[in-house]
């Protein structure tokens, strides 16, 4: 058999995680010189839709990967690392603020944990488990810096309280869901079986609340600071 199939196991903090925080670090300057030089031309428009495109291409094919063979327990898209990416997308290619809020809050903040605690299990580099869980998770992150610090999308106020509304609608519709079909998806039903932050808060159901209160807190302090710069160039 070939290379692919003879991969090991995925190990946290072993060579190809790192390998994964080093494509990151270098796509994120590339991503935020590239809009930069590019932002308010027809170019950044064309970029933005391949890249758009190469998400949701991604995203198929990790959501094929996970219904080969279907279970109820990986197959059902109610993770926000599925939905994250295609919001990524959808910011993208048409560059909506309610999309581009999703992607920031999300992405910035849930996605990245990914870098810090893998829920990754499985085979590792260059199998497609590998590349479909990093690239998944790695070019929502990518698409959100994109929008944000290379082309110059913004989030407020509003953009707070829409992210604070979805993810608790998600929150319910996931969490009834995993009540009634015995699954855990989003982990709001139990911890994850790989080492995550959640471990730093308690046991299922207690982890919940505080974890709730800390997301609304950093969401709230990576809002202030755009506010607060509208505001001074409104006022010069």
């Amino acid at each position: 058999m070939g290379a692919v199939t003879a991969a090991g196991e995925f190990s946290p903090y072993g060579l190809s995680h790192w390998l994964a925080v080093g494509v990151f670090a270098v796509g994120a300057a590339l991503v935020v010189h590239l809009g930069r030089r590019q932002r308010g031309t027809a170019r950044a428009r064309h970029f933005s839709r391949a890249f758009a495109v190469t998400i949701v291409v991604l995203s198929v094919a990790d959501l094929w990967y996970e219904l080969v063979p279907p279970t109820l327990e990986r197959s059902v898209p109610l993770h926000l690392s599925d939905l994250v990416p295609l919001v990524a997308a959808y910011a993208l290619y048409f560059q909506r603020a309610w999309a581009h809020a999703l992607a920031y809050y999300w992405g910035l903040v849930l996605s990245t944990q990914a870098l810090i605690s893998p829920a990754l299990t499985g085979p590792d580099f260059p199998h497609a488990n590998y590349v479909l869980f990093w690239g998944s998770h790695l070019l929502a992150v990518l698409a959100a810096i994109y929008l944000t610090w290379g082309l110059g999308m913004r989030v407020d106020w509003r953009s707070y309280r829409l992210a604070v509304a979805v993810t608790l609608t998600w929150a319910t519709v996931t969490m009834t869901f995993n009540a009634a079909a015995g699954t855990n998806y989003g982990f709001l039903n139990g911890k994850s079986d790989t080492v995550s932050a959640l471990d730093l808060f308690g046991p299922w159901p207690w982890y919940l609340p505080p974890v709730a209160a800390l997301l609304l807190a950093v969401w709230a302090l990576m809002t202030w600071p755009w506010v607060r710069l509208r505001d001074r160039n409104h006022v010069t």
